[in-house]
Parts: C-alpha cells; sequence; structure tokens
C-alpha cells in the first residue's frame, strides 16, 4: 500500500492545543467495523457500548521528563535531547539535536554541571546512545531538570503537566502519552467495573515507534523502532480467559494494541518482559483485540494505518471526513474515537 492512501484534510484549527476542563468531557464518535456505521456521542456514552464480560486492556505507563537541554562540553553549544528507551542503569537511547554536530565521543553536560552525557554510540537512523553520569538517583535528577515532552503540533505549555497523564499512569518510561486513556476518570472506571467490565493494566513505554513519522511511499518498507512492554501474569490469564470464552477484548488505545499483539504466540498472550517493533497496517490479521478506543490520529502515521487494518481503510476515512465536517478535535488532547 501507499503512504498516500492514508492522507486526508485536516484544518489546523482542529488540532486540539489544550485539554478540556473535564477529561470525560470529549466527544465519541461509534465505528462500527462491521458496517461502517458511525454515530456521534458524548465519552461518557461508553458505558452504553462497553458492558458485561468485556475486557478493557490500558497501558498503564508514565511520561517522565525526557526532554532536556544541555549544552557541550566542548564548545558551549546547546543541545537538545529526548530520551527514548532505557538500555541500562545509566544508558539510553536518545534524539539529539543538533544530532549532525553531536558527534560520537561528544559529552553534554546539563545543569550545574551535576549531570553529563557522553554519546558512545550513533545509529544508523540517526539517534544517539547516551552514557550518564551522576550521582544519586536517576529519577530525582530527571524530575529537578527535565521537562514533560509535549507533541510538536502542541503550540503551548501546559497549566498542569499532570494532564498529559492518564488517572492510572503508574510506570514511569515512556517519551509520550498514550493519549486514548486521558479521557478516562476514576469515576468513568468504576462505572465500568460495576457493569461488568473487567479492567486490565499492562504497560508499553512509548518511544520514537509509536510517533516516528513514514517517510517511504511503499508502507511496507517502513521499519518501526523497537519499544518495551511488559504484560504480568494476571492480566495474560484475564485477556486469555476472554478470548478463550468468546468475549471481546478491547484496547485502550493503539500501544495496548501493539503490546497485546506482539505477546500473542500458540493460541495465547504470553506474559513478561519484552520489546516490539510490530508495524500493523492493512492486511494484518488480529490475533486478540476485537474493539479499539483511540483519539484522531495524524494523516500518514502508523497509528491510523493500524486503526485502518482494524476497521478497514474507507471506513476509517469516511469517519474522518466526519468528524472534521462536524469539527471534531483531533490528535492528543482532541476527541475519541470507539471502534467495536
Amino acid at each position: 500500500m501507499r503512504l498516500a492512501d492514508f492522507d486526508y484534510h485536516l484544518p489546523e484549527r482542529l488540532i486540539a492545543q489544550e485539554p478540556l476542563p473535564g477529561r470525560e468531557q470529549s466527544r465519541l464518535l461509534v465505528l462500527k467495523r462491521s458496517s461502517g456505521e458511525t454515530e456521534h456521542r458524548r465519552f461518557t456514552d461508553i458505558v452504553e457500548y462497553v458492558g458485561e464480560g468485556d475486557v478493557l486492556v490500558a497501558n498503564n505507563t508514565r511520561v517522565i521528563p525526557a526532554r532536556l537541554f544541555g549544552v557541550k562540553a566542548e564548545t558551549g553549544a546547546r543541545v537538545e535531547v529526548l530520551l527514548l528507551r532505557r538500555l541500562a542503569h545509566k544508558r539510553w537511547e536518545a534524539l539529539v539535536r543538533p544530532g549532525k554536530r553531536t558527534k560520537l565521543g561528544a559529552v553534554i553536560i546539563f545543569g550545574a554541571g551535576e549531570v553529563s552525557a557522553r554519546v558512545i554510540e550513533i545509529k544508523d537512523d540517526g539517534e544517539r546512545v547516551l552514557d550518564f553520569s551522576f550521582e544519586g538517583v536517576f529519577e530525582e535528577w530527571l524530575n529537578r531538570l527535565g521537562q514533560v515532552p509535549l507533541p510538536p503540533y502542541i503550540r503551548g505549555k501546559l497549566a498542569d503537566p499532570e494532564r498529559y497523564q492518564t488517572v492510572y499512569a503508574r510506570r514511569p518510561g515512556s517519551a509520550a502519552a498514550p493519549t486514548a486513556g486521558l479521557h478516562f476518570t476514576p469515576a468513568l472506571i468504576e462505572e465500568l467495573k460495576q457493569k461488568g467490565v473487567e479492567w486490565v493494566e499492562i504497560l508499553l513505554h512509548v518511544g520514537t515507534g509509536t510517533f516516528r513519522p513514514v517517510k517511504t511511499e511503499d508502507i511496507t518498507r517502513h521499519r518501526m523502532h523497537r519499544e518495551d512492554y511488559e504484560i504480568s501474569q494476571e492480566a495474560a490469564d484475564a485477556v486469555n480467559r476472554a478470548l478463550r470464552e468468546g468475549r471481546r477484548v478491547i484496547a485502550v488505545g493503539t500501544t495496548s494494541t501493539r503490546a497485546l499483539e506482539s505477546a500473542f504466540s500458540k493460541g495465547e498472550v504470553k506474559p513478561g518482559f519484552n520489546s516490539t517493533d510490530i508495524f500493523i497496517y492493512p492486511g494484518y490479521e488480529f490475533k486478540v483485540i476485537s474493539g479499539l478506543i483511540t483519539n484522531f490520529h495524524l494523516p500518514r502515521s502508523t497509528l491510523l494505518m493500524l486503526v485502518c487494518a482494524l476497521a478497514g481503510r474507507e471506513n476509517v476515512l469516511r469517519a474522518y471526513s466526519q468528524a472534521v465536517k462536524e469539527e471534531y478535535r483531533f490528535f492528543s488532547f482532541g476527541d475519541a474515537m470507539l471502534i467495536i
């Protein structure tokens, strides 16, 4: 398939720049996979579509202050670092800007000099592997010196950085939020549980694999970058019971989807810690999920391709066209879709 097959027109005014006052106040476009029919609702109406026996699987990763600003030790030139994936206690894969001027062996100084990082590897895609030097606890100095990174299409700063975290975010490690979960409140989750919905949490730390743009016109030539995920025995058991009993497994977000589909082997979801570079696009046969809660995604993105794989490209692009016409809010702080 061609990259142009996943393009659509989006007026810039529809890109949400800030969250709504209440997480659950967003709109909800319901897309039915079998017929392509759509309904326009509010997110709180999700309780009418998800009920007893359904399993909702959410990603409980937490966004870290992954954006750091430092200076090169040799020249004093400013450098921006975005931490992507932790490889060891003091070693990270990262995006570094300006990349071409940050050579192998370069040392970057952060803060008042209490933290430094040396470039020990330059990968084929331009990412750097940084070896950090610091005293004390990594998370403590990162919280002090780092900033929570927002997507480039969001121009301002958040008044409350917690609005870029889900209410169930527990395990730090992501460079971006699993934004489908931003719509949930504790009260709404409890209401779903009272209806008999089984709420299950897994982990995928969101990195460059999720948001890196596709640059090849033939999308099958695109290569995803690896992201770490973990599924507990309890979570795997809950999902596998649902699969055996023919009950619906509905992923909260594309990251939960990618973790579940990656962990499926020999007829069941396997528990444990692993990494994935799975790329889901039309033609993929889903093994685990039968429904998806998601946001509206960027044109030509791997996220849009995943949604099209589940619901059909024509159905999805038709629904997106309706969303534009009805002036839904798009992207991270925008409205939601339920695909069932």
